[in-house]
């Protein structure tokens, strides 16, 4: 993990403490980070999750996860076996969630303790009929929670759009009136509950690319019960991906969204995707945004 606290000018490492045990296999990647509560969190691949309470110096393992009595029937996904998103709860410092694909949500309220896999009502098409709907085997793709502290999450996943408003215990489909089921990027409005966004792709067997190659940002302003596509100032001849961490929303008022897609384009919205204008072409492929607001 790398460091900057000058905004980038000047950068430190340490990932002292980044590892699984002797005998275990070696970490390939940090694949995720997230703070809260003074806390640090790393996902990495192979799926597991650290945290550093020193400001990212060093990192400790969290055994109730990583040695999980259900690990055994985590899969990897296209991309490994990766733990790729960490939702810390901002008004709880004991409660998160994670993602892990392909083995799907987990949860504690009690940090430290114990995880429950929490997966309850999505599908896992790509199982033998009968078992697609385990406990554990989904192929979560992204996950995000909404503001206003009740416990309402929104899911992008491999088979499926959903909502939960119970922490994530339950889980409904919200994808009607979508162009397709499938793929990555799931942002939450910064304020308001009832707005999501999402970047639907043709599925994994047709290319990954936005269905009828019109790239759009879909929206919800009642929690997924409708939808509208924003396509101002977007591509209608796109044959790109956007993956799980390359979409984001800043806390500004309206809500900034930005958009980086697999052949290097970055867009943004300053007016919660109602248009959008290029920022940047020709970049390399693009795989995680994220914002930040200097105040002053």
């Amino acid at each position: 993990m790398w460091k900057s606290t000058d905004r980038g000018a000047s950068w430190s490492h340490s990932s002292t403490g980044l590892a699984y045990a002797e005998g275990q296999p070696g970490i390939s990647a940090v694949w995720s980070l997230a703070a809260a509560h003074g806390r640090i969190y790393a996902g990495v691949e192979p799926a597991g999750l650290f945290v550093s309470d020193d400001g990212g110096v060093t990192f400790a393992p969290v055994p109730a996860l990583n040695d999980h009595p259900t690990r055994p029937q985590w899969n990897p996904g296209g991309a490994g076996m990766i733990l790729h998103h960490i939702v810390p709860n901002p008004d709880d410092r004991n409660e998160l969630w994670v993602a892990i694909s392909a083995a799907g949500v987990f949860h504690t309220a009690a940090w430290g303790l114990n995880f429950s896999p929490r997966n309850k009502g999505t599908r896992a098409d790509f199982m033998p009929e009968g078992q697609r709907e385990p406990e554990v085997g989904q192929c979560v793709h992204g996950l995000a929670l909404a503001p206003g502290g009740r416990g309402r999450l929104y899911q992008q996943n491999h088979c499926g759009m959903y909502r939960s408003d119970d922490g994530g215990a339950h889980w409904d489909s919200i994808e009607a009136g979508l162009p397709s089921t499938f793929g990555f990027p799931v942002v939450a409005h910064p304020r308001d509950p009832e707005r999501v966004f999402f970047f639907p792709l043709n599925g994994a067997d047709q290319g990954r690319f936005p269905p009828a190659a019109q790239a759009a940002v879909w929206t919800s302003g009642n929690a997924g019960a409708g939808w509208r596509a924003c396509t101002q100032g977007l591509p209608d001849a796109a044959y790109f991906g956007v993956l799980r961490q390359a979409m984001a929303a800043d806390r500004l008022a309206p809500a900034g969204l930005y958009i980086g897609t697999s052949n290097g384009a970055l867009f943004s919205s300053a007016d919660e995707g109602t248009s959008f204008v290029t920022l940047a072409e020709n970049l390399p492929g693009i795989s995680s945004i994220e914002t930040h607001v200097f105040d002053g």
